[in-house]
């Protein structure tokens, strides 16, 4: 049974009125002192976690993140419902970090945020010895993992946390970690006694979308204006040069648009960020380098441009789309020259071939996901350990892609790399295979007199981009390699497909766009928040008019608009046009401390709005 101080907390300060999921069980756990690892999805509210422990135990709760850039964020929304928060980080003057630390030693501070290199610093170490820590939360947990994105070799060190303060309890969480995943976090921080809670990865709002790579800015171009206008969304792209020319191709097609990545001063990306937080409907293209802890619930799409270098980043990245429950889109456009492009940054890359291999595990399991003729869901959630049911809610299961023996295609192509290398000593790419195929006569195959070879002209039953997504899924399925120019070469494997004692299966490309009507009623059947409902006109006149309302607060108070009321407050209030502070509070998302301070505000736009109408 959950602690009654933990729910009248919940309720008092966030207005939600029960706790979700597993939210209750891990709160009792840290409440009682127990250490704890948590596996959330992003968006399933993982912060109430330490969040709600610290409120009730005494003293001040430690929290440990990467995040530097967004502490003050944070500590802005926690100031919001009345939490006393707080961040010593390297972007404050001594005068700032000694009135935190005055706080922090006087008991007055709820939370403190710390990153895992000021934890290291000796001195931070001696202020925490004179205050009274309430717990330790370490976000981003996967980043103790050797082989995890965004690794923060800081985060090595809070395995001495557990030494130098054995009483207090901690709590370590993140959102993406496999099996080997959970097992290094619980051994690298010293939790290997912890309980650990694993709520389910699936987000049944999400809708998978993954289609062949065909000029791909204007792909995404088409999908924002026909699925997505006036959303907000982040567009992940591999290079700093593919994310300013993505951004100016967006502003330039009227699109509000804007890049983040580490090539740029520090100036312009607090900028660029404190746009995507503060205004609706901005989309930020970016390098991975962004979006970590981003609480921006009413992201209505993420699209990659690039194919991810694994399930982790991408179902992380992805995560970051429908924190509020409302239907979201993940779309990713990938081609051949993805897939040479990641096996090559793999061959080049520093490392030893333990680390090599890993890398190329992540990258095969991605491309099988890809390459998926089933559900993308259950292979998703399959690859966290997790097994499921087909979810009606992807491509793959909207429009089941055909599947095609493509044996003898393969053994083609297959030959005709091996007759140029053993007959002729070369190597060719994608390109001058697929014209010797289709018999093809170029100035370039009559010079090369690649128009005698046996294999010439035997592969016209197939057009230039069927033969393409051959050429992609044989590497995908390791029957295809490249060398250190991005030349195809056999492999091991693939002498059973020219033996004939190997089947291949091939699944043809389909790029099937659906309207956004669509998308909104098949999520709601997936399982998405009954907030789905399709407002009345009049309600949704008045959830504009809130949102206007919303917009001047938060430009007033300099945060984030979701951090006065999320969307899907505003919504509910739509719906129900409250007229007493009594009725507002009942809504869920109205706390105490937000109905102080709007509730007079927000009866008296619904008050115009019924008068008007």
């Amino acid at each position: 049974m959950t602690d009654p101080r933990a729910l009248e907390v919940l309720q008092r300060v966030w207005g939600y009125p029960d706790f979700r999921g597993m939210q209750g069980e891990i709160i009792d756990a840290v409440m009682r002192g127990d250490d704890a690892i948590v596996l959330m999805p992003t968006g399933a509210g993982k912060s109430l976690c330490y969040q709600i422990p610290a409120l009730v135990r005494d003293g001040t709760g430690i929290v440990v993140s990467p995040l530097i850039a967004l502490m003050q964020d944070q500590v802005d929304a926690l100031a919001e419902v009345g939490v006393r928060a707080a961040f010593l980080n390297s972007t404050q003057d001594p005068d700032a970090r000694r009135e935190v630390e005055g706080a922090f030693l006087a008991g007055r501070l709820d939370l403190l945020y710390l990153a895992p290199e000021r934890l290291a610093v000796a001195g931070t170490q001696a202020l925490l010895d004179r205050g009274r820590l309430s717990l330790f939360a370490i976000d981003e947990a996967h980043c103790v993992s050797q082989w995890g994105h965004d690794f923060r070799p800081d985060y090595l060190g809070l395995s001495s946390i557990a030494k130098r303060w054995p009483d207090v309890p901690r709590i370590a969480l993140t959102a993406t970690a496999t099996v080997a995943t959970r097992d290094e976090i619980a051994e690298r921080l010293r939790l290997t006694d912890a309980r650990r809670f694993v709520a389910s990865f699936d987000r049944p709002n999400i809708q998978y979308h993954i289609v062949p790579k065909d000029q791909p800015v204007r792909q995404l171009i088409r999908l924002i204006r026909t699925e997505h206008p006036g959303d907000a969304g982040i567009v992940y792209r591999l290079s700093r040069r593919s994310v300013d020319e993505t951004a100016e191709a967006l502003v330039a097609a009227g699109i509000p648009a804007s890049p983040y990545h580490a090539g740029l001063d520090a100036r312009t990306r607090r900028a660029n960020q404190a746009r995507f937080l503060r205004e609706d409907g901005v989309v930020m293209v970016a390098t991975i380098a962004f979006g970590m802890g981003i609480d921006k619930p009413d992201v209505r799409f993420v699209a990659h441009l690039d194919l991810p270098k694994s399930v982790e980043g991408y179902y992380q990245e992805t995560g970051r789309a429908g924190r509020d429950g409302e239907p979201a889109t993940a779309w990713l456009t990938y081609g051949l020259q993805d897939v040479v492009q990641q096996r090559r940054m793999i061959d080049e890359s520093e490392g030893d071939l333990t680390h090599k291999r890993n890398l190329t595990a992540h990258l095969d399991a991605m491309l099988a996901l890809c390459e998926t003729a089933t559900c993308r869901r259950l292979q998703l959630l399959r690859y966290f350990g997790q097994e499921s049911e087909p979810c009606g809610n992807c491509d793959t299961c909207l429009s089941p892609p055909e599947t095609w023996d493509g044996t003898v295609a393969a053994q083609k192509l297959l030959s005709t790399i091996v007759r140029l290398d053993r007959e002729r000593r070369q190597r060719y790419g994608a390109g001058q295979l697929i014209h010797i195929l289709r018999g093809q006569d170029t100035e370039r195959v009559r010079q090369l007199g690649h128009d005698s070879l046996a294999t010439f002209g035997i592969g016209t039953e197939l057009d230039e981009p069927a033969w393409r997504g051959v050429v992609r899924q044989l590497l995908a399925l390791g029957l295809l390699a490249t060398d250190e120019h991005g030349a195809f070469r056999v492999t091991e494997a693939s002498a059973e497909v020219l033996r004939g004692t190997r089947q291949v299966t091939f699944r043809s490309d389909l790029a099937v766009a659906r309207s956004r009507g669509d998308r909104r009623r098949r999520s709601s059947t997936a399982g998405a928040t009954a907030t789905t409902t399709e407002l009345s006109a009049t309600a949704r006149d008045l959830f504009e008019t809130l949102r206007v309302w919303r917009a001047g607060v938060a430009k007033e108070q300099d945060v984030p608009a979701y951090v006065v009321f999320p969307d899907s407050t505003l919504r509910t209030i739509a719906m129900l046009r409250p007229t007493s502070l009594d009725a507002l509070r009942a809504i869920s998302g109205v706390g105490d401390k937000k109905l102080q301070s709007y509730g007079t505000a927000v009866l008296g736009v619904v008050a115009s709005a019924e008068a008007a109408a």
